[in-house]
C-alpha cells in the first residue's frame, strides 16, 4: 500500500497494491499494521454501503459529539470525493480538499474525525463503501451546504445542478454551523 498524506493534515489517499490476472485481482483495503505503521490507527466499528445514481450529491454531513473517522473508496462508478476541515484550531480550518475516487483504480481516502464529507456522482451510478470509526448518530449529524461560497469548492456539476436530499437542501453555511475546536 502507498499512502500519501494531502494539504489537509490527517487526509490520506491510500493506493492498495492490486494483484491481478485473467481470473480478476485481489488487493488488501485495510491492514491495521500497514495503516498504523503510516499513522492511522484507528479502531472502526460500522460499515457503509452507499448507492447513488449520476448526478447525486451527498453531504457535506459530519457528527458534532460522535466524529466519525472514515475510510472511502468506490466499488463501482466513479465520484468527486470531498473532505471539508472543521477544526477551529486547525490551520487548515474551513478548507476543502476534493479528489476523484472510482472503481478503476481502486484509490481510497482517509478522513480523520473533524471533517465534513461529502460526494458527487459523475458516473451513470456509483457505490461507496466506508468504514467508520464512531456510529451513526442521527440526532447528531449535521449538513453544511455543498455549495457554501466560503468553501468555494470546485464541483464538477453541470447546468442541471445536483440530487440533493430534503436534509442536503436545508445545510446551513460554515461560518453559522457548530464546529471543532
Amino acid at each position: 500500500m502507498r499512502f500519501d498524506e494531502t494539504d489537509l493534515p490527517g487526509v490520506t489517499l491510500i493506493q492498495p497494491r492490486m494483484v491481478g490476472d485473467h481470473r480478476g485481482f485481489f488487493m488488501e483495503t485495510w491492514h491495521r499494521v500497514k495503516f498504523g505503521a503510516a499513522g492511522i490507527d484507528v479502531d472502526f466499528v460500522q460499515d457503509n454501503h452507499s448507492r447513488s445514481v449520476i448526478g447525486t450529491l451527498r453531504g457535506l454531513h459530519y457528527q458534532l459529539r460522535h466524529p466519525q473517522g472514515k475510510l472511502v473508496r468506490v466499488v463501482a462508478g466513479e465520484v468527486f470525493d470531498v473532505a471539508v476541515d472543521l477544526r477551529r484550531s486547525s490551520p487548515t480550518f474551513g478548507h476543502s480538499l476534493g479528489v476523484t475516487l472510482s472503481a478503476a483504480d481502486a484509490t481510497e481516502l482517509w478522513i480523520p474525525p473533524g471533517f465534513a464529507h461529502g460526494f458527487y456522482v459523475t458516473s451513470e451510478s456509483a457505490d461507496l463503501v466506508y468504514k467508520c470509526t464512531d456510529v451513526y448518530v442521527p440526532e447528531d449529524e449535521r449538513t453544511i451546504r455543498w455549495d457554501d461560497p466560503m468553501l468555494a469548492i470546485a464541483w464538477p456539476i453541470g447546468a442541471e445542478g445536483p440530487v440533493l436530499s430534503a436534509r442536503d437542501r436545508r445545510g446551513i453555511a460554515l461560518a453559522d454551523a457548530e464546529v471543532y475546536e
